[in-house]
């Protein structure tokens, strides 16, 4: 392999090595897989310019080009002429799918689901990165500069992954750097490695010549790991959080931050609360004459790390007509069918859907998408609540304080995921969580504690311009201090009750608005607002009130306050509401079933379908084939070998009367034999099968390196294969006994075969595969050299059907009267 050929696989290794940093922010690996296809087609296309040679300016075109063309035929193949050259609507299409992944990656956390738009800037960011690094370090032959490209990947995926398992991926992608420094060229890395060791000098103390490269390699990996370790530490930490003092919201991403964060309304809460004026972001209608319970939820954070709270990843599914009854909500909890109208201003424009919870059905029009676990809509490419006006079906829960004191046990794989504490978060939290509730004798009465403690007993103020503190230590800080927002008091109530084992998350929207003299409820920015979710089996997902002086407490919580919502029970309902208040899981569904939320009512959908009816088939197989022609293409060397050697192996197979090359039609005969085609299509059987072995012992020695010498005959030959390939006597002497079955076929008056050639065959690659390293070994299975004999039949082929073609051409001139001949 040539040293550009060397540089070339390093720089694609390098990179894909570089690229592994971004596995952990999407659920999917399939594609890393596509680009490392890619980006190999894009590699060997810089190659080939290269041997042509074309011109580094040219080299470099022609890679972009057929690199936008890749592209296009992965992204964009309807938009594309003859399906891989881009049209003008194709790059309106890119500028669409990449508006589309910056909007997911402020929309999901990590792991977040491959969406198209997320799919080709992590594809296409590698296919540039690849490019950049093949550029500088192969075709301008300067691997050190390469080194930046690759530092950028890295660094990219290392600040969106807020550090997920950042040794591992910087060791990775550092050794794909050394390893371009170390084939880079032994003068280049020798002028290097001075500066770290000097040159080697020889018994007169003179400079023998340069450094080795792998030695100089080694001291600058060292010093390069060094500095890039220890800079980091000198760095300041950031410990930022959900309750930092400048209230940026949920994750590190915020406003400034390149972290995949789920979508954050929080973001702008503290500004909203604060803003001079009061300005009106939602009108609506609704059916009921009570609203206490009039909350607008936009998403529920349920992932907590200590210092921020955050959406899960979670799939979306296309929105169905009539949405699932909430988990865990019975069939003895008294409820009551809401129906809400919204209309959204033209200056509010937010990614989710505000609705009342728990929806049973919604009418809205644009592309949504429906998140089953959270039941919320979420906006997919660009679609946001700017000026839309949408109608909500909704239950107004009202639970008993019996029925949730009497809650039982919630199914054990909720209970794990929604009770999560990490390990930083500090010990003063759950202390006081159980000073609190100390007198509690059951989650329900923990839960009303905790709500009481911050609502009335504890001491709290509700302050916007609170400076509560950062990091792991916010909450505690915020326990100290007892000032805060609705921010605050719901993720320290939320904690302190998963501390507690109260499966908890927090919700963000709206509280209930104000209501207008025409009957209308205005909601404004003022109202947005933070309130803690508890889970009880039986009722569900259950709001809390913490904050003092917002909302407006639940009547379950004060259970000397009756309800006034009477009883509907479910046969009383119309037969036109939409939604049901029994739960949608058929009468069938096992009640363990039903608590561990394997029935339909609590997930009824399948998590990966889709709403766009599927592919057309010849979409699907057309990838089919790409697919295919991608994974077999590299391997018809290998498969065409295997067959050809089976086959002059295979005895059988050569017994009969066919002549010497109808094993594949390959020229079986040594090319150092003059022996005219008349001569051999008269040998025997015999002669036909050890021309074949004598083929296959060639070939096997050229894909070992030992490359076939036309001017020699057998005996010369097999002394040749003998010297070259080290081969021991026992081997040897099976070599020369197949030469010299050809030389007695060949010319003895009556040939005849000796039996065991075919085992000497198998003893001689036996030999030569022992003796040859692992790449070699590898090259001769999968790119064997002798498989180039399939391109020479092929001519050979198109040659002799040409000639037939010629002669029965010139047969039917010849037998044309003479008359009726031209000219």
């Amino acid at each position: 392999m040539s040293g550009q050929a060397r540089m070339a696989l390093c720089a694609t290794a390098a990179t894909l090595m570089a690229a592994c940093a971004l596995l952990p922010l999407v659920d999917q690996v399939s594609w890393f897989l596509q680009a490392a296809v890619l980006l190999a087609l894009q590699t060997g296309v810089g190659a080939a310019a290269r041997r042509v040679p074309l011109a580094r300016p040219l080299t470099v075109t022609v890679q972009t080009l057929v690199t936008l063309m890749l592209l296009t035929l992965v992204f964009a193949p309807e938009y594309a002429i003859i399906g891989v050259i881009p049209g003008p609507d194709a790059f309106v299409h890119f500028a669409d799918l990449l508006q589309q992944g910056t909007q997911d990656v402020g929309r999901y956390a990590i792991p977040a689901p491959l969406s198209v738009g997320i799919k080709l800037m992590l594809v296409g960011g590698v296919l540039v990165i690849g490019l950049a690094v093949d550029v500088l370090a192969v075709t301008f032959r300067s691997a050190a500069p390469a080194g930046l490209p690759l530092l950028a990947l890295y660094s990219v995926a290392a600040g969106l992954s807020d550090g997920a398992g950042g040794w591992v991926w910087f060791l990775i992608a550092a050794a794909g750097y050394l390893m371009l420094l170390l084939v880079e060229g032994r003068d280049r890395l020798s002028q290097w490695g001075r500066v770290f060791g000097g040159a080697q000098r020889g018994r007169g103390g003179e400079p023998s010549g340069p450094v080795a490269p792998v030695r100089a390699g080694r001291r600058i990996g060292v010093v390069a790991l060094g500095i890039a370790l220890a800079v980091p530490l000198a760095l300041p930490a950031m410990d930022g959080g959900l309750l930092d003092p400048a209230g940026t919201g949920v994750g590190t991403g915020g406003q400034g931050g390149g972290t995949i964060s789920a979508v954050n309304p929080l973001v702008s809460l503290r500004d909203s609360l604060n803003v001079e004026e009061d300005r009106t972001v939602m009108t609506l209608r609704t059916s009921t004459g009570d609203l206490s319970n009039m909350y607008l939820r936009i998403v529920s954070l349920d992932d907590f790390d200590g210092t921020t709270w955050k959406p899960s990843r979670r799939n979306i599914v296309a929105v169905p007509d009539e949405l699932p009854t909430p988990a865990g909500l019975g069939p003895d909890v008294r409820r009551a069918e809401v129906r809400t109208r919204i209309a959204a201003s033209d200056s509010y424009a937010q990614d989710w859907l505000p609705m009342p919870y728990p929806p049973s059905g919604v009418e809205v029009d644009g592309n949504w998408r429906y998140e089953p676990v959270g039941m919320t809509l979420v906006g997919d490419h660009g679609q946001t609540t700017r000026g839309s006006t949408y109608e909500v079906t909704s239950l107004d829960v009202r639970p008993t304080a019996e029925q949730l004191a009497s809650a039982p046990e919630p199914p054990s794989v909720l209970q794990r995921e929604f009770t999560q504490v990490p390990d930083s978060l500090p010990g003063v939290v759950s202390r006081t969580a159980r000073e609190i509730t100390s007198e509690a004798k059951n989650p329900y009465e923990q839960a009303v504690a905790l709500q009481d403690y911050f609502a009335v007993s504890g001491g709290f103020q509700y302050d916007t311009e609170v400076q509560a503190g950062s990091g792991s230590q916010a909450i505690a800080r915020f326990l100290r201090d007892k000032r805060g927002f609705c921010v605050h008091f719901s993720f320290a109530m939320a904690s302190m009750a998963r501390t507690l084992g109260i499966p908890a998350r927090v919700a963000v929207g709206f509280a209930p608005g104000t209501t207008q003299a025409d009957g209308t409820v205005t909601v404004g920015l003022r109202d947005a607002h933070a309130w803690p979710e508890l889970y009880f089996e039986g009722v569900g997902w259950t709001r809390f009130e913490p904050t003092p002086n917002r909302g407006s407490t639940p009547s379950y919580t004060q259970p000397e306050v009756p309800s006034d919502i009477p009883d509907l029970p479910e046969a009383s309902q119309p037969a036109d509401t939409a939604p049901s208040a029994e739960p949608s899981a058929s009468a069938s569904c096992a009640e363990q079933d039903r608590r561990d939320q394997m029935c339909g009512g609590a997930l009824p959908l399948d998590p990966g379908s889709s709403d766009d009816g599927g592919r057309p088939w010849y979409e699907t197989a057309g990838w089919t084939l790409l697919v295919a022609a991608l994974v077999v293409v590299p391997l018809l060397p290998m498969l065409w070998r295997l067959r050809r050697r089976s086959v002059r192996l295979a005895s059988a197979r050569h017994t009969g009367s066919a002549p010497p090359g109808a094993d594949g039609g390959d020229d079986v005969a040594v090319s150092t034999l003059a022996v005219q085609p008349d001569e051999r299509y008269a040998a025997e059987s015999a002669a036909g099968h050890v021309l074949a072995l004598w083929r296959e012992l060639t070939d096997t020695a050229w894909d070992y390196g030992i490359a076939p010498d036309d001017a020699l005959t057998p005996r010369k030959a097999a002394a040749r294969i003998v010297r070259l390939g080290h081969l021991d006597e026992p081997t040897s002497r099976s070599v020369h006994r197949v030469a010299t079955a050809v030389e007695q076929v060949l010319f003895a008056p009556e040939p005849r075969a000796e039996s065991g050639l075919a085992d000497d065959v198998r003893a001689l690659r036996g030999a030569l595969r022992s003796r040859a390293g692992w790449r070699t070994r590898v090259r001769a299975v999968v790119a064997p050299r002798s498989a180039v004999r399939a391109l020479w039949d092929l001519n050979d082929r198109w040659l002799a059907m040409k000639g037939r073609v010629a002669a029965g051409w010139s047969a039917a001139l010849a037998r044309r009267p003479f008359g009726q001949q031209s000219g």
